[in-house]
This record gives C-alpha cells, sequence and structure tokens, in this order.
C-alpha cells in the first residue's frame, strides 16, 4: 500500500515521537541544559553532513503530503524526477506520501538516486517504499537545512504551509545571496497564479519586492521545459561539469549512498 492512502496523508510529518524540539523552543532553560542542547544539535548536524555528504549533486522536489497517485500532480512530479534523474541528478524529498513519494517514486523508475530527510516519525507513521535512504531529525530546523545544503536547484508542486515555507525560505536564501541562484521551478501554473498575481500586485507594486526577484523562477505545467531548465541552469553554473561526489573514507566508516530496488 503506498503512503498515499486517504487515512494517513493528513497529518503525515506534522508531529513527532521525539519532544525535543518542542520542548527546545518552549523557552529558556538552565545554562547547563541549554548547554547540552547545544551539543545535541551540532551531533544532528553531523548526522546529516555523514549522510548526504557523498550525494551526487540533488534537486529537493517539495510538494503536499496529501494527494494520491491518481492525482495530476502526482503525476506530474514522479515525471520531472523521473527526468531529473537521467540527468544524473540526486531526487531528495520530505520522504512522505504525496508530492514526496511521486519525486522519489520517479526516481526509482528512472533508476536514479532517491533520498529523503524528516523529522523523527510517530511510530504509527513511516516514509514512502521509494527511499535509497532515509534521514531522520530530531530538529525540524536541521532537517530544512539539509534539504537546501545539497540542493543545486529545487522544483515545488502544489502544497500547503510547509510547502509555501519551503519555496519562500529557499526564494529568500538565493534572493539574499545566502546560496547561489539555483534554479526555482514552481510546477503547476493555474495553481499558483493567485500566488504570483499576489506577488505582482502588491509586494512588487509595493516595493517590497523588486521584479527580478520574480523573474528567478520558472512557472511551467511542462516537465521537458523544467529539465531543461534546471540542467542548463546548474551546467551553467559549473562550467568545468556537474560537481562529483566525494570520496568516502573507510577509516570513518563512510560509504556511498547505494541504490535499492
Amino acid at each position: 500500500m503506498h503512503l498515499t492512502d486517504p487515512n494517513q496523508r493528513p497529518d503525515w510529518g506534522k508531529s513527532s515521537r521525539d519532544p525535543t524540539e518542542r520542548t527546545f523552543l518552549a523557552g529558556p532553560r538552565s545554562r547547563l541544559a541549554e548547554l547540552g542542547r547545544a551539543i545535541r544539535i551540532f551531533g544532528e548536524f553531523i548526522k546529516g553532513f555523514r549522510a548526504l555528504h557523498f550525494l551526487p549533486p540533488c534537486v529537493t522536489v517539495f510538494g503536499s503530503a496529501r494527494f494520491p497517485e491518481d492525482n495530476r500532480w502526482y503525476r506530474l512530479a514522479r515525471e520531472v524526477s523521473a527526468g531529473l534523474s537521467r540527468e544524473g541528478f540526486t531526487i531528495m524529498t520530505g520522504g512522505g506520501p504525496g508530492i514526496m513519494e511521486a519525486a522519489n517514486r520517479g526516481a526509482r523508475d528512472a533508476g536514479g538516486l532517491s533520498v529523503g530527510c524528516n523529522i523523527t516519525l510517530p511510530h504509527e507513521q513511516q516514509p514512502n517504499p521509494y527511499l535509497d535512504r532515509f534521514v531522520e531529525f530530531r530538529y525540524f530546523f536541521v532537517r530544512k537545512v539539509m534539504l537546501v545544503k545539497y540542493s543545486y536547484a529545487f522544483v515545488v508542486l502544489p502544497g500547503g504551509f510547509g510547502t509555501m515555507d519551503e519555496l519562500f525560505e529557499a526564494a529568500t536564501l538565493i534572493q539574499t545571496k545566502k546560496i547561489e541562484d539555483f534554479p526555482l521551478v514552481l510546477m503547476g501554473v493555474e495553481y499558483w497564479e493567485p500566488l504570483l498575481d499576489f506577488l505582482r500586485r502588491s509586494m512588487i507594486a509595493q516595493g517590497t519586492i523588486d521584479a527580478a526577484d520574480l523573474d528567478r523562477w520558472l512557472v511551467t505545467d511542462d516537465p521537458a521545459a523544467a529539465i531543461a531548465h534546471v540542467r542548463d541552469k546548474v551546467h551553467a553554473h559549473f562550467k568545468k561539469g556537474m560537481p562529483k561526489g566525494k570520496k568516502p573514507s573507510v577509516l570513518l566508516g563512510e560509504r556511498l549512498p547505494a541504490r535499492k530496488g
């Protein structure tokens, strides 16, 4: 059974069996407790670095967990992710159902690497079955860093608050030059048009963002256009060719990611 079962979709990834982050955000603790927390957070980052450091260049795909496999956005995510995999990219998602499952499934269809990152899930929730590697984090903000750090492009399909958060975080990091001007692709013209209209009529009109900030986005329903845009922009950025994955150290117990299935 796919994770797109309607009984599983609505709450997937919205809670954790680990209360660590909720406790952390509840307010100040003793100095010793805060020091211990800082050390644990550092450990979370090391865990992510060790798990993801050796991946080939990634494209992160964002979108709702609520779409079943017969939904048009699910099918679109699967198709575009398969095409990106054939171009040599690793597909990274939150590892859940809906659009995330579709993207990982597309990577599996094309024989590419498929990775998921999310918070520690409740025992009754499982990641989707199309992952070669799944990494769980106690802290949501660590997970968000990992989804950006290893990605050379972002593909965003229809989704809710979480997807909007991920979209605008990527856009802000590009705008403020905290990351390179990597491709940011929105798929589903009909879904995104009201948001784009608001950005043009309100934010650009009031001068809170520049038109150039929005011009960076490609908005399309065409998988071929999305794939070509990502490929061409990434290749143009790395004029000597796509960066190669790092070599693992046997002494440190490191290993290359392997495909399953």
